[in-house]
Order: C-alpha cells, then sequence, then structure tokens
C-alpha cells in the first residue's frame, strides 16, 4: 500500500498536467483559428466551456467533494491562458518623447501619412552643398536612432543640409491602419516627403529597409524624377523573387558571441510571447485582434531584438558593441514590419524596371554584413546606375557604428559621391566582379 498510493498520486499528478498542456494547447489553436479575435477572450472562454464540460463529465459519478477534482486543472489553464487575453501596456500609442538635440516636426504628406522630421542645417557656412539631403532609416518601421542622429549631426557638420523622416507608424510617426502599411506605400511617401519638402531635387540616403524603399523609387521613374543622387547603404531584398534567394551573407558577425542584451523584454510577458511569435511564426496576421498595432509598439524593447542587434557588428566586435539607442527613444513596430516585408515577398520583379534607371547611384556593403550578399548585387546587377560600390572593411551592417573611426570612413564615402570625387575605397565590386565577390566575400 505504501508503495501504490504514491504511485496513484503520481499518475494523477500527470494526468493533470496533460489536462492542462492539452487545454493550453486548444486555446492556442483557438487564438489561431480565430486571428486573436476580442483580445483573445472568445478562444479563452470556448476553452473554459470545454473544459468545464468535461470536468462535468469526469467527476459526474464521484461523492460530491471529489468532483470538484477535475476542476482543478481547469482552473490552472484558465489563470494561465487568461494572461494572454490582459494587456499589461497602454493600448493607446505612446509616442517616444522628443529628442534634447534636435527639433521633431509634424509634416502631414499629400498620401495620408503623418510622419516625424528632423532638419540639421549645415554648420560649416564655408562649404553647403546646394542640394538637400534625406536619410530613410531601416527597420522597417524603425525609429531613427540615437546612433544613426549623430551621423546626420556629422554630415551637418560638414556642410549638408540634412532631413531625416520616420516612416509611418515608426518613432514619432503617426501610425497606418494595418492594410495601409506597404512598400509601395513607402515609396510614395518619399516621394510626398520630397514634394513636401520642396526644394527641388535631393541626394538620398537609404540604409537597410530603407535602402529598398530607394531601390523601388529608382525603379519608379515618377519618384526618381525627384532625385539627384542615390546611395544604397546594404539593402534588403529588393522584390518578391529577390527575398526567395537565401544566399550566402557577409564574414562573421557578433550574432551568438556578444552579450545577451539586457533589459525588460515584451516576450516574458506571456501575452505578447504569444502574440509576437504566433505573428513571426506566420499563424497570427499582423492585424491580429489579440493585440492592436498601438499596444505591440508599447511593449516591444529594444531588448526583444535580441541577437539581431548583434548581428550588425564584426565578430571582433563582439564585446564592444556600442548603445545605438536609449530606451526612451528606441521604437520599433514589429507587426507594420512584418506586414511590409511580407508585401516585398509577394511583389513581382522590378528588375525590368530598374535597368531603366538613370539616377546616378553608389552601392555600400559592409564586410560583416548580416543581410544575404545577392540582395546587394542584385541591385548592382539590375541598375546600370550604379557608378561606384564601396566594400566597406572591418564593419557589419550598421556602419557608422563610432568603431574605430568607421563613422568617419563612411561620411568620407558618402560625401565623395555626392560632390563627385573620387572615391576613398576601391571600386568594388564592379558587376563582372560579382560572382567571384559572392564567392570570396562570405
Amino acid at each position: 500500500m505504501s508503495v501504490t498510493r504514491p504511485v496513484r498520486l503520481a499518475g494523477r499528478l500527470v494526468l493533470a498536467l496533460a489536462s492542462i498542456a492539452g487545454l493550453v494547447v486548444l486555446f492556442l489553436a483557438l487564438i489561431v483559428l480565430t486571428d486573436g479575435a476580442g483580445s483573445g477572450l472568445p478562444a479563452w472562454l470556448t476553452t473554459l466551456g470545454v473544459a468545464a464540460a468535461a470536468a462535468l463529465w469526469r467527476g459526474r459519478r464521484r461523492p460530491w467533494p471529489a468532483r470538484l477534482v477535475p476542476f482543478l486543472p481547469v482552473v490552472v489553464a484558465a489563470a494561465l491562458t487568461a494572461s494572454v487575453c490582459i494587456p499589461t501596456v497602454p493600448t493607446a500609442r505612446q509616442y517616444p518623447p522628443d529628442l534634447p538635440f534636435v527639433t521633431t516636426q509634424h509634416w502631414s504628406l499629400a498620401t495620408g501619412s503623418r510622419v516625424a522630421v528632423y532638419h540639421y542645417p549645415p554648420a560649416n557656412s564655408g562649404s553647403r552643398h546646394p542640394v538637400p539631403f534625406v536619410y530613410i532609416n531601416g527597420g522597417p518601421v524603425r525609429g531613427i536612432s540615437v546612433l544613426d542622429h549623430k551621423f546626420l549631426q556629422l554630415l551637418a557638420r560638414q556642410g549638408y543640409d540634412v532631413y531625416a523622416y520616420e516612416q509611418a507608424g515608426g518613432g514619432r510617426s503617426d501610425l497606418l491602419p494595418m492594410g495601409q502599411y506597404t512598400i509601395s506605400r513607402s515609396v510614395r511617401d518619399l516621394a510626398a516627403f520630397v514634394d513636401r519638402l520642396d526644394k527641388g531635387k535631393v541626394d538620398i540616403l537609404g540604409f537597410s529597409a530603407g535602402g529598398v524603399v530607394l531601390t523601388r523609387a529608382l525603379a519608379d521613374p515618377r519618384v526618381a524624377a525627384r532625385l539627384n543622387r542615390a546611395i544604397i547603404a546594404e539593402p534588403g531584398p529588393m522584390d518578391g523573387p529577390t527575398a526567395r534567394i537565401a544566399g550566402h551573407k557577409g564574414r562573421e558577425s557578433a550574432r551568438g558571441l556578444a552579450p545577451a542584451m539586457t533589459g525588460p523584454r515584451s516576450t516574458h510577458v506571456p501575452r505578447y510571447a504569444v502574440a509576437l511569435g504566433l505573428m513571426r511564426l506566420g499563424l497570427l496576421t499582423p492585424d491580429t485582434g489579440l493585440i492592436g498595432q498601438a499596444e505591440g509598439d508599447n511593449a516591444f524593447t529594444a531588448a526583444d531584438l535580441g541577437s539581431d542587434t548583434a548581428s550588425s557588428y564584426c565578430a571582433r566586435d563582439a564585446h564592444r558593441i556600442p548603445v545605438e539607442d536609449t530606451a526612451e527613444n528606441f521604437s520599433f513596430s514589429p507587426a507594420a514590419s512584418l506586414r511590409i516585408q511580407q508585401t516585398i515577398k509577394d511583389s513581382p520583379s522590378i528588375a525590368p524596371r530598374l535597368r531603366l534607371s538613370r539616377t546616378p547611384a553608389m552601392l555600400m556593403i559592409a564586410e560583416c554584413s548580416s543581410q544575404v550578399r545577392h540582395w546587394a548585387t542584385a541591385v548592382l546587377a539590375e541598375n546600370p546606375a550604379v557608378q561606384r560600390t564601396q566594400f566597406m572593411p572591418g564593419v557589419g551592417h550598421h556602419m557608422w557604428n563610432g568603431l574605430d573611426g568607421n563613422t568617419d570612413r563612411a561620411a568620407a564615402a558618402v560625401t565623395a559621391f555626392l560632390e563627385g570625387k573620387p572615391a576613398p575605397l576601391p571600386n568594388y565590386p564592379t558587376r563582372s566582379e560579382i560572382p567571384a565577390f559572392l564567392r570570396d566575400h562570405r
């Protein structure tokens, strides 16, 4: 008897745990089937109803006190799953406070977007450049980091009239309805921004996802007509066919080598772990009813990026990665970002239109790039107006990172091209060197 009783208790415990796990799985399945409708409450109530009915059935022949035993797993499962239905951050968008070193302007564009704009006037009166300079940051739908602002300040000190805007939904810019986040909308917003600036043609630098916006703008003659010179730095995939390329990346990055990012993570909260995790797996739509866009933006933190930040630096920099942003300024919209990335994957090839581009362009590629090499070389291969390529040694995806003079080197490559001066680095790779580059630099 002394052995049988513990065995029975262990068996009941295993059965209870299995029941809890089964109810959690049922709840998650219903979340997926309903796309998180009603903040998950319909899925929770259905799960609770099914569990209660099953508990009543299992306890129907037991004496009264024992009838409650089957309800214990129901109570535990109900408590666990209820946490997925309860917001722990504000559900209305909480925008970052203004930066202390630059005025935040808000411009309403002809597209309907209302974007946050930053202006750094030329500080050097002796060598001012007549063409305005516009910066499009990466993400997509991420606020401009403090590290990027420092890079823009450097260009302004060298005489450039610098403008930057946070794309709709990012940073201090207003949100859009989820269905309006598309790569085509991003390109239209760029054209509308240049029109609103009303200073003629502009020089423009697009970094990472911003490089994708710029590449697609160059493939649209109506938008390209607004551009004087274009710099495409570390671009993502420009269209669906390019996005499906699974080629080599650059030299080893700090991903997996750098210390884990510290700070709070939304993914440590069941609600956001489930919502963001299922969205990333494609099991929930970006417009899911589980969490609203604004709530997701408020919840997401820099620590949630995890090793993505480390992947922007070379392996040798793993233990000295600079702080790219402050907690107060950091902003990223995970749902809108996924939505735009999906529209890129779903888009047809832009290569035929890009081959007609005539806007002088430069491509920048990092040695330790975390981007697929073919994403950059596709731009070089298909855009005949790319006049030079600058392969930046010793840096990862985030090339102006403040380490070892990297920011100054990136600025030198940018300004030399804009001013029509000899490049500080060899023009490499050229179109004919693409196969060898893909083979040798990985």
